[in-house]
């Protein structure tokens, strides 16, 4: 062959990646490429782009988990193909999700003799809105027996994430959210009895208040729901938004009763990548009989000649975060989730503990095993003017890759803004030390700059729920 017609080695070699022809222009962000790319190019100019997102550990904000052990990755790795709708084609993961529901009903202490159904979802506020279709529809059909109007269903809640005004808009059902008073920052059973009627379809305590973190009194309101039965009968069921605290209370406040111990309790949601430590993408809904699933809300596949119910609202969606579930509770069990979990209730009191010597905050609640999640919440003392707001300080700490959310509480105490700090798995008494000193840091530096104005709400970087 002729020297010529050969492929000369400088040909063969690959750009550098920043020097190639792909990198010194700019790709398109608005219109479909034309052409195809190198691979490292196009995963260059992406993994970029994501430098300037946040430090996903340095964001205490988030109840998500952001920390996973080596083996959670090789698992999610393998199960990226896995379609869980497709129960026929991957029926050891469909086997490995009835495990781990009948692994939560034993965990939040189902009776033994109860018919318990549950599936998992892509989060918690699926696993929520399937509970709360279910209490709809139970509410539904005994109004059509007893030949009653069907047309003005309402659900009580307390001071409640944004899913279930999500529900309550998409399904035409009257939210009577229990709006703050003062320094009562949670529903109370008085405040649910003053709300309840014939078209009540269920009261929706949260085990873990998103704004303060705290446990709302699951077993005081199921009691004053017993005795409004006894009194005007109405039956009037319970569903627990255990979004945070169904992974918490069990391991870490056993003697707290909120779940289906109570026998108004007919189900339960939570979030199995917040405190469950599963990758983002997974939830758990869990009801307490069979019976408390209404029949049209199942549908049935078939597989591997068996039925099996499926129930989310979503059809196509990972396996993975299902299996990593599973992996999460052979691998730790009550013991190891107890010692994940009291480890950040430590660094969560050690906080609240460290942030109160500061000066200007005053804590509201600090991290209590048994009032709510491993968190804490401060606000501005009373009479103090430290020449900045909680805003301000949320900026501030920015500059040092922190995200510390500010925030003002919901209705009717609009005007108490508060900060908040998660603890979850990976955050060190280590990290916890560094954020104190920033935080002191960020006191002493307004100290020297007082500012000519504190920040506002509508200035603020912003913190939505």
């Amino acid at each position: 062959m002729p020297l010529h017609e050969k492929e000369s080695v400088r040909e063969k070699l690959e750009d550098e990646v920043y020097a190639s022809a792909d990198l010194s222009v700019s790709m398109p962000k608005y219109r479909f490429p034309a052409v195809e790319h190198d691979p490292r190019h196009a995963y260059s100019v992406v993994h970029d782009e994501l430098m300037l997102d946040g430090n996903a550990r340095q964001n205490l904000a988030t109840f998500c988990q952001t920390w996973a052990e080596p083996e959670v990755h090789q698992l999610m790795d393998e199960c990226m193909d896995k379609n869980m709708v497709d129960k026929d084609e991957y029926p050891q993961t469909a086997e490995i999700e009835a495990r781990c529901v009948h692994m939560l009903a034993d965990l939040w202490n189902s009776p033994a003799a109860a018919n318990t159904v549950g599936c998992s979802t892509t989060g918690s506020s699926e696993a929520a809105m399937l509970g709360g279709m279910a209490m709809k529809r139970r509410w539904e059909s005994k109004r059509r027996a007893a030949g009653k109007a069907i047309d003005k269903p309402n659900l009580i809640t307390g001071p409640v994430q944004i899913c279930w005004h999500k529900f309550a808009r998409y399904w035409d059902i009257e939210l009577r959210e229990i709006p703050l008073d003062g320094d009562r920052l949670l529903m109370t059973a008085d405040e649910v009895l003053a709300r309840c009627d014939e078209n009540t379809i269920g009261v929706v305590p949260t085990l873990g208040v998103t704004f303060t973190c705290q446990y709302e009194p699951v077993q005081a309101v199921a009691d004053a729901l017993d005795e409004l039965e006894k009194e005007q009968g109405l039956d009037i069921p319970m569903h627990v938004d255990a979004a945070s605290g169904g992974f918490l209370a069990p391991f870490c406040a056993p003697d707290l009763v909120w779940d289906f111990r109570l026998p108004r309790v007919r189900s339960i949601n939570t979030s199995g990548h917040k405190f469950g430590l599963s990758p983002l993408g997974v939830g758990w809904i869990i009801w307490r009989e069979a019976t408390d699933l209404p029949e049209e809300m199942v549908f049935w596949v078939n597989y591997l000649g068996g039925n099996m119910r499926d129930i989310a609202l979503n059809f196509s969606r990972p396996g993975g975060q299902v299996v990593c579930q599973y992996y999460n509770f052979l691998r730790l069990g009550r013991e190891g989730y107890g010692k994940v979990h009291n480890a950040c209730y430590e660094t969560a009191t050690y906080l609240a503990a460290r942030i109160a010597k500061l000066g200007p905050f005053e804590v509201i609640y600090g991290g209590d095993r048994g009032a709510g999640i491993p968190a804490l919440c401060w606000r501005m003392k009373e009479g103090v003017d430290p020449g900045f707001s909680l805003y301000d300080l949320a900026d501030r700490l920015r500059s040092r890759g922190w995200q510390v959310p500010a925030y003002a509480l919901p209705a009717n105490r609009q005007d108490l803004v508060i900060q908040r700090i998660l603890v979850r798995h990976g955050v060190s008494r280590d990290l916890a030390t560094l954020l104190v000193e920033d935080i002191q840091r960020a006191i002493d530096y307004f100290g020297k700059h007082r500012l000519p104005t504190p920040m506002s709400a509508a200035e603020a970087s912003g913190f939505h729920h």
